[in-house]
């Protein structure tokens, strides 16, 4: 097509306007570039102005046949319909013939997360006085601390920590700033990289000690970048007793998980991830939710299924204690019978 420099301006709309990481800009294009090559291998079209409801069926049948997930189609689409509302704004196009396109029955899939002895065998992992793994353990320790997505702590200056009051100020999407706080395990940790690590990582640097200003930086002194960070969880994950994977977003998940559990508000988790919108923080209430029916169904004795061990069937009534030993370890002990007191 004649106009890829409409995908050109759009990326950079979303770099510099949207302020979107160069890894989100780079999706964005991909799904565009899948597209104009879809239409491309299948007679092609001069304009993207011709794309009709005719070109977006049969785009959707492909990607059908490639066996895709749901999910997938739907991030496309969604990459399609914000370039098209890019170049209707612009007044390239008439219309956003992707305005209408929705995806049904999109499931929708938990977040994994780390329980809290997975964390500790996770931090159990990252013990030494070298300074890698000083660094590695303000690594994990920040990113448990806060739930910043691995962007932000990629690129998280030394401005912005203030470790005196244990608050950092992270620049999320959009260029939304907000204020985090953290406890004194980040603090400590933070606090021994900084002061003894990190210097002695900047002196491998060709340039010098001083010629930036970013927080985690590699072996050679330059800043870490979201897949260095993604490398040294790996690493971590690996020398632990852990018997899973794991990416960054994963402890951004735990993060909000363990918040809820015990007892933080949504409103709260929200401001604490940076979410615009409630309704992308609710999800891990369906988390919560999911482990508290796991547990009432293991603990609670009329929870259990007749086919597990020692559990009675709900139409037998239960026995009624002989000593008060038995009255008081039955579960429904707690219960008083208002007709007993009537009779009383």
């Amino acid at each position: 097509m004649a106009e890829q420099q409409w995908v050109t301006d759009f990326g950079q709309y979303l770099l510099v306007q949207r302020q979107y990481s160069p890894l989100t800009q780079q999706a964005y294009l991909e799904d565009i570039a899948d597209f104009t090559n879809f239409l491309t291998a299948n007679g092609g079209l001069a304009s993207y102005r011709q794309v009709g409801r005719l070109e977006i069926e049969t785009f959707l049948d492909e990607l059908t046949r490639r066996q895709l997930a749901r999910e997938t189609i739907s991030r496309k689409i969604s990459a399609l319909r914000s370039f098209y509302r890019y170049l209707e704004n612009h007044k390239l196009v008439a219309g956003n013939p992707f305005a209408t396109v929705r995806i049904k029955g999109q499931a929708k899939t938990l977040p994994r997360f780390f329980y809290e002895q997975e964390m500790a065998a996770l931090f159990a992992a990252v013990v030494g006085d070298e300074p890698v793994t000083v660094r590695d353990r303000a690594l994990l320790e920040l990113f448990y601390a806060t739930g910043m997505r691995v962007s932000e702590v990629s690129d998280l200056t030394n401005a912005q920590l203030d470790l005196t009051m244990r608050i950092v100020l992270v620049h999320g999407k959009g260029n939304k700033d907000r204020y985090v706080p953290f406890g004194h395990h980040a603090q400590a940790a933070l606090q021994q990289y900084l002061q003894e690590s990190r210097p002695v990582l900047m002196q491998k640097l060709p340039q010098g000690p001083a010629t930036h200003e970013y927080v985690f930086v590699n072996q050679r002194g330059q800043q870490l970048t979201s897949r260095g960070i993604a490398y040294i969880l790996d690493r971590i994950i690996k020398n632990s007793s852990v018997n899973s994977d794991i990416h960054p977003h994963m402890l951004r998940h735990t993060f909000a998980t363990h918040l809820l559990d015990h007892g933080a508000d949504l409103r709260t988790v929200q401001e604490l991830l940076g979410h615009a919108s409630l309704s992308t923080t609710q999800i891990y209430t369906h988390v919560t939710m999911q482990h508290l029916q796991a547990d009432y169904r293991q603990y609670f004795p009329r929870a259990q299924s007749e086919s597990e061990p020692g559990a009675s069937s709900s139409t037998t009534e239960p026995p009624k204690p002989n000593t008060a030993t038995d009255s008081a370890a039955s579960p429904n002990s707690a219960r008083t019978d208002p007709q007993a007191k009537k009779k009383k």
